[in-house]
C-alpha cells in the first residue's frame, strides 16, 4: 500500500540506493512509475506493507516501510532487492555497490569508490567537514536527521586524520 512518503513515522525502516550517476529527468518518471508499482503490490506473506519511496538529488533512491503496520520479512526484503536489481538491469545504473560514497561540494554532488575518497582525504580534498551521505541509516527519522552530515559525524570518519 503506497502512501506519501512525508505521512510515514519517525520509526519507519529505510533502505537508500545510492546511484553512480544522476537520473535524468525521463529516468526519474520511469524509476517513479515502477517504484509506486512495486510498492503497491509489495507484501509480507500476502499482507500489504505500508510502505513508500521517495528519489532524492536525482541520484537516491529511498525504500520505506512502516513497520508498525506490518513487519518485513525476509522474502519481502529480497522482493524489494529483486526490484532494485531490475531497476539497474533497466537503466543501466548501480546501486548496490556499497564502496561507492558520495559527498557534496556546495551544491555538487560526487560521487566516487571507496579508494578515490581515501585519496582524497590523503590530498585535503576531503576533511571532516564535508558532507557526506550516510546511506546506513535505518529509520525514517535517522534519515531526515543522520543521513546529510560532515564526514567526521559519520562512519566516514574512520577514513579523517584526527587533527590537533
Amino acid at each position: 500500500m503506497l502512501v506519501p512518503f512525508n505521512t510515514l513515522p519517525n520509526n519507519t525502516r529505510v533502505w537508500i540506493y545510492q546511484a553512480n550517476r544522476e537520473f535524468t529527468e525521463n529516468e526519474i518518471l520511469e524509476i517513479s512509475k515502477k517504484a509506486e508499482g512495486f510498492i503497491e503490490t509489495w507484501t509480507r506473506h500476502g499482507e500489504d506493507l505500508k510502505a513508500s519511496y521517495e528519489i532524492k538529488y536525482q541520484q537516491f533512491l529511498v525504500l520505506a516501510v512502516d513497520e508498525s503496520f506490518n513487519d518485513v520479512s525476509g522474502c519481502s526484503i529480497d522482493s524489494s532487492v529483486r526490484f532494485i536489481k531490475t531497476t539497474e538491469q533497466n537503466f543501466g545504473i548501480d546501486l548496490m555497490n556499497k564502496l561507492n560514497i558520495a559527498f557534496k561540494v556546495g551544491d555538487n554532488i560526487n560521487t566516487v569508490s571507496l579508494a578515490v575518497f581515501q585519496q582524497f582525504v590523503k590530498e585535503e580534498k576531503i576533511d571532516g567537514d564535508t558532507i557526506v551521505f550516510n546511506n546506513m541509516v535505518q529509520s525514517k527519522a535517522d534519515y531526515d536527521t543522520n543521513w546529510e552530515v560532515p564526514a567526521s559525524q559519520s562512519w566516514h570518519q574512520r577514513f579523517i586524520p584526527v587533527t590537533k
